[in-house]
């Protein structure tokens, strides 16, 4: 959904910023507060490949603490050591890629081009990833697992999961 001006003060307010590239409010809370926006694919006439942005503060906080507490780290292990968890995460990389390709209209898709940018994001996947292979960042994996589930989000709700247990 499209933000409304006090939506939009919002999120500038979470990113302690103007948001740049807005397209849309891509989960929101029960009470309507934003916690994942959709960015344009083009901003500032540069490629933007990271579709969805994380903004609920307390999920952000919570992923920075397991980021600094080496959870990319142990989850990159879990995911080397698995043939299909390989798969699937390379599986997601590819349907976000055609996700975001969804969401360009024709307009962008010219500018794109004229920029010499036209291939730039064909190659680019959660969070604006080229190695598939890789985890880069929770907070990205995270804010497109809230909009389409994903191999590294269904991890780090396990993780949390059995932390609580």
């Amino acid at each position: 959904m499209k933000p409304d001006p006090s939506q939009t003060k919002r999120i500038a307010e979470l990113l302690g910023r103007e948001p740049r590239g807005l397209e849309e409010i891509a989960v929101a809370g029960a009470d309507g507060s934003p916690r994942v926006i959709r960015v344009a694919s083009l901003v500032d006439d540069k490629p933007f490949p990271t579709l969805f942005w994380l903004v609920d503060p307390a999920l952000s906080y919570r992923i920075d603490t397991a980021e600094a507490g080496g959870l990319i780290a142990r989850l990159q292990q879990v995911i080397d050591a698995d043939p299909a968890l390989q798969q699937s995460m390379q599986a997601d990389h590819h349907a976000h890629i055609a996700l975001r390709d969804s969401y360009i209209g024709i307009p962008v898709r010219g500018r794109l081009q004229a920029l010499g940018f036209s291939d730039v994001l064909k190659h680019r996947g959660i969070g604006g990833i080229e190695d598939f292979s890789r985890i880069r960042c929770l907070h990205t994996w995270y804010a497109a697992h809230l909009v389409v589930g994903n191999t590294v989000g269904t991890l780090l709700d396990q993780h949390w999961c059995a932390e609580q247990a």
